[in-house]
């Protein structure tokens, strides 16, 4: 179904509470707080255009009622040159990522066309010793963590804040 709105969705994959809350403090204790004015987050779209709005929910109510939650491993510091990411690794979620972009092919543009690069931003903007700094900390005390994927989130991005249109859990049980 196609509409007029030309609002933006931002599509997530939710992280574990837990996680969560240790992905939060993280970007909380090196992101600047000037412009930190949303949660850590792993981001699968950064702009689905709103026309497709009710196509786009649909269609993950659907994937996310028939697939187990998606196993991910955070699994490596990455260098963002002005700030700093965790790594996700998750075939599943790529796969999943991989339907919804061949769905809507045409229609996705920038990054979100381009094959994914799973991470969690906890920190940007900040000059490039600042940024190293914080890589070379992470790296040296990381430890991989082993999670699963429970839900799928949509937000409308209006004016630059986040407006929830929905989460959908993943429901399938593993065999």
């Amino acid at each position: 179904m196609i509409t007029t709105d030309r609002t933006p969705h931002l599509v997530l994959a939710v992280m574990p509470d837990a996680l969560q809350a240790q992905l939060d403090a993280l970007r909380r204790a090196h992101y600047p707080p000037e412009r930190n004015r949303s949660p850590a987050h792993c981001t699968l779209f950064h702009a689905v255009p709103g026309m497709v709005a009710a196509e786009l929910t649909e269609l993950i109510a659907a994937l996310t009622a028939q697939t187990p939650p998606p196993p991910a491993r955070i699994d490596r510091v990455l260098d963002l040159d002005t700030g700093t990411a965790l790594g996700v690794l998750s075939p599943d979620l790529i796969a999943l990522r991989d339907d919804l972009a061949d769905h809507f092919h045409g229609l996705l543009t920038g990054g979100d066309a381009m094959p994914a690069r799973l991470h969690v931003t906890v920190q940007n903007k900040v000059d490039r010793p600042t940024a190293r700094a914080l890589q070379r900390a992470l790296a040296a005390s990381w430890h991989p963590i082993d999670t699963t994927i429970p839900a799928i989130a949509v937000h409308r991005v209006v004016d630059g804040a986040w407006v929830s249109v929905g989460t959908w859990r993943f429901r399938h049980a593993r065999r």
